[in-house]
C-alpha cells in the first residue's frame, strides 16, 4: 500500500505536465511517453556515470522540456497539427532516448541501465527508513506539494494568465497582443519538464531504466486529471492541481486493490489502466455524477444556486431576450433645456 502511494505521488508530476497542456493550454500533446521516457533515459545513465543524484534529476526535467520545446516548435513554426506534432516527436524521442542509453563509459549498447549499487535520492531514505515508509512518502509528498505551488504561481502570473486566454481563445488572445506561439512553446516546455522530472524520479525509485518505460503515461495522466477534477471540480485553479495530484493517487491505489484479485496479474497492467480511463470518462460525463459530486463537495457551486456575479440584464442589449426588451426600463429625467 505505501508503495502505491509512492507511485501515485510520482506519477501526480505527469498528471500536473498533462493537466498544463490538456486543459489549461487546451493542446493535444502526446508527447509525455517519449519525454519521460527522456527524463529516466538521461537520469539513469548519469547516475550509472557517477553523477550527482539532484544534478541527475534537474538534467532530467530538462531533457522532457527540451521534447516539449520541440512538439512547440513543430506546431508554431512548422505550422503543423498539435496531434501529429507530438506523434512525430513521441516517435523520434524512441530513438533519441535509446541513444542516451548508449552514452555509458563502458561504450556497451543497453536497452535498460540498472541503477543497483547506485547512490540516489532514494538511497538516504532506503538506508535509514526503508525503501517503502511513510517517511519516503512523507518526503515525496512534500516534493510534489511544491510542484503543485509552482503550477499555481506559474498559471497566477501575468504569462499564465497569457497562456490561459491562449488556451481558451487563441485568436483573441493574439488580438490582444499576445505572443500565441511563444506562450504554447513555453507551457509544452514547463509540461514536459514536470513528466522529465517524474521519469527521472521514477527510475531512481524502481532501481532502473528501460526504453519502453514511457509507454502509456499519457492514459495514466489523463485518468488523474479526469478524476482529480470530478472528485474537486474546476471552479478555482489551486482546488483543480491539488485534485489532480488526488486523482494521481486514487488511480494508483485502485490499480493496487485490482491487482490483488486472483484473476489479475502484472501483465494486465494495461488493461486495468485502459478501463480505469474509461470508467473515469464515463463518470465524468454523466449528470447524475456531476450532480451528486457538486452537492457533496463544498467547493462546487450547487445546482440551483444563483451566479456570485449575477447581474441585471441590460434590455438595450442586442441579445437580450425579448420579454426583457419589453420590460419598461427605468424613467430618467429629461435634461434642462431639452424639449419633451
Amino acid at each position: 500500500m505505501l508503495g502505491a502511494l509512492d507511485q501515485g505521488l510520482i506519477s501526480a508530476l505527469v498528471a500536473l505536465g498533462v493537466f498544463l497542456t490538456f486543459r489549461i493550454l487546451n493542446f493535444a500533446d502526446l508527447t509525455v511517453d517519449g519525454s519521460f521516457s527522456a527524463g529516466t533515459a538521461m537520469a539513469a545513465i548519469l547516475l550509472f556515470n557517477g553523477t550527482s543524484p539532484v544534478a541527475a534529476t534537474l538534467i532530467g526535467a530538462l531533457a522532457g522540456a527540451a521534447a516539449g520545446c520541440v512538439t512547440g516548435f513543430l506546431h508554431t513554426k512548422a505550422h503543423i497539427d498539435p496531434l501529429l506534432s507530438s506523434i512525430l516527436v513521441m516517435l523520434a524521442m524512441y530513438s533519441v532516448n535509446t541513444r542516451i542509453m548508449w552514452l555509458g563509459k563502458d561504450g556497451v549498447q543497453r536497452a535498460t541501465v540498472p541503477l543497483l549499487g547506485k547512490h540516489t535520492v532514494f538511497t538516504w531514505l532506503a538506508e535509514n527508513y526503508g525503501r517503502d515508509s511513510w517517511v519516503t512518502v512523507g518526503v515525496i509528498a512534500a516534493g510534489v506539494l511544491v510542484m503543485v505551488v509552482f503550477v499555481n504561481w506559474f498559471l497566477g502570473t501575468n504569462f499564465g494568465l497569457a497562456v490561459m486566454a491562449t488556451g481558451d481563445n487563441p485568436a483573441m488572445a493574439s488580438s490582444l497582443g499576445i505572443s500565441t506561439d511563444f506562450a504554447k512553446i513555453v507551457t509544452l516546455g514547463v509540461s514536459n519538464g514536470l513528466v522529465g522530472l517524474s521519469g527521472a524520479v521514477w527510475a531512481q525509485y524502481v532501481g532502473t531504466a528501460a526504453i519502453g518505460d514511457g509507454t502509456g503515461w499519457i492514459l495514466i495522466g489523463l485518468a488523474s486529471v479526469i478524476l482529480g477534477n470530478a472528485l474537486l471540480g474546476t471552479r478555482y485553479v489551486a482546488l483543480m492541481t491539488l485534485g489532480v495530484v488526488v486523482g494521481s493517487v486514487l488511480y494508483r491505489v485502485a490499480i493496487y486493490f485490482a491487482l490483488k484479485w486472483n484473476f489479475l496479474s502484472n501483465t494486465d497492467m494495461k488493461f486495468i489502466t485502459a478501463a480505469l480511463v474509461v470508467i473515469a470518462l464515463v463518470l465524468s460525463a454523466s449528470k447524475h455524477v456531476r450532480t451528486l459530486g457538486s452537492w457533496l463537495s463544498p467547493w462546487r457551486r450547487k445546482p440551483d444556486a444563483p451566479e456570485p456575479m449575477a447581474v441585471a440584464p441590460n434590455q438595450f442589449s442586442p441579445f437580450a431576450t425579448a420579454d426583457a426588451a419589453t420590460q419598461p426600463g427605468p424613467v430618467v429625467a429629461p435634461e434642462k433645456g431639452v424639449a419633451r
